[in-house]
């Protein structure tokens, strides 16, 4: 909507009124220096300003995507300046879809690790949900599956990646939530290096999915749940950004206001989840996870694919590791839980896999 046009009375109002404004010279300077704080960079002092001048005209200008192309005949408005970013990780979607669908494809499984703790960075020692998923990789493996494993520890150990935080843009209108997200990266905030584009593709490429999480504060960890919620998108997302005018929040809401299909984009696919815990929370843990996987229209590989289990119970930490290795049931209930998606995702490809009520019409599309 236009400056020179008045709001539409019969559309909801956008408010607003929460955001601060743009930081100051003297606050960015201050932040965009912090990445330099070493000594080492003291030689190179001249360089930096000069890259924070850039830096600077870069946030003021608000360039979030500095390299654009024209949408193209495919979206709605074909004159659109799309993010080239953007723009190539929708085809890689796309084509990771098709792939998908090809009876000839080999059935593949997303292992996910959702811990945060690994020996490369604080800790200094791997996780137990990390040999867990193992277990369920060696498993998946010899039943002729090929695993794709996703390790969500490299937040924590790798030089500069990042799962960035959900704008929660579902919340203002569904169809301002893009499939797949254009929220990131944005130049103009440095917000980059976000790994969602690839977590994308690798969960479109999956016939089943795994998830596998210690219990931090009665919930998943952190790692999983930024991931959880950057999978909003999947879950009604909008492939089309020109419809919305790109971030417009009132050309959304009127779009979802003249009806929404709410698409499920991973809909379709079978699950297995595994928690484990060493005081309380693995049940509500275990159940919320099923609820989102369920909410998002994949398939439960039945009773045994759902998993939750207390390793060295109200034992010390220090020998937590030592207790999983002492703790022989749960390893082969884990790997049932690969057996399980395993089977189901056989059924799925030869078409068996019942999943009763899954075509029916919802009177709450939402």
């Amino acid at each position: 909507m236009s400056e020179s046009q008045p709001p539409d009375p019969a559309l909801p109002e956008v408010r607003k009124g929460q955001w601060t404004g743009m930081e100051s010279r003297d606050v960015f300077r201050e932040r965009f220096r912090a990445r330099f704080f070493d000594p080492a960079f003291r030689a190179e002092d001249e360089a930096i300003t000069r890259l924070e001048e850039l830096a600077w005209q870069a946030y003021m200008d608000g360039r979030k995507a500095p390299v654009t192309r024209k949408a193209g005949p495919e979206f709605k408005d074909p004159d659109y300046d799309l993010s080239v970013e953007w723009y190539e990780a929708r085809h890689r979607l796309i084509a990771a879809q098709e792939r998908w669908a090809l009876p000839t494809t080999r059935s593949r499984v997303l292992v996910i690790v959702g811990a945060p703790r690994n020996d490369g960075t604080c800790p200094g020692e791997m996780s137990k949900t990390f040999r867990l998923a193992r277990i369920a990789q060696q498993t998946l493996q010899s039943d002729g599956m090929e695993v794709d494993l996703l390790d969500l520890s490299r937040l924590t150990s790798d030089y500069d990646r990042h799962i960035h935080p959900c704008k929660a843009c579902v919340s203002t209108a569904m169809p301002l939530c893009h499939w797949p997200c254009s929220c990131y990266p944005n130049h103009a905030t440095n917000q980059v290096n976000d790994w969602m584009n690839e977590i994308y593709e690798r969960w479109v490429s999956a016939h089943g999915v795994i998830l596998f999480t210690p219990t931090h504060w009665y919930t998943v960890a952190s790692p999983l749940k930024l991931m959880i919620d950057r999978l909003v998108c999947a879950d009604g997302g909008n492939p089309d950004p020109t419809a919305t005018g790109g971030k417009d929040p009132a050309k959304a809401k009127a779009l979802e206001l003249e009806g929404w299909p709410y698409p499920k984009h991973l809909a379709g696919r079978v699950y297995g989840v595994v928690v484990h815990g060493d005081v309380a929370g693995i049940e509500g843990t275990r159940r919320m996870l099923c609820d989102w996987l369920d909410w998002m229209g994949l398939i439960d590989a039945g009773v045994t694919s759902r998993l939750d289990r207390h390793i060295g119970y109200y034992e010390p930490y220090a020998t937590s590791h030592d207790a999983l290795d002492r703790d022989e049931a749960v390893q082969d209930e884990v790997r049932n839980v690969a057996r399980a998606v395993t089977e189901a995702v056989g059924e799925l490809r030869a078409g068996r896999l019942s999943a009763p009520g899954r075509t029916l019409k919802k009177p709450r599309p939402k």
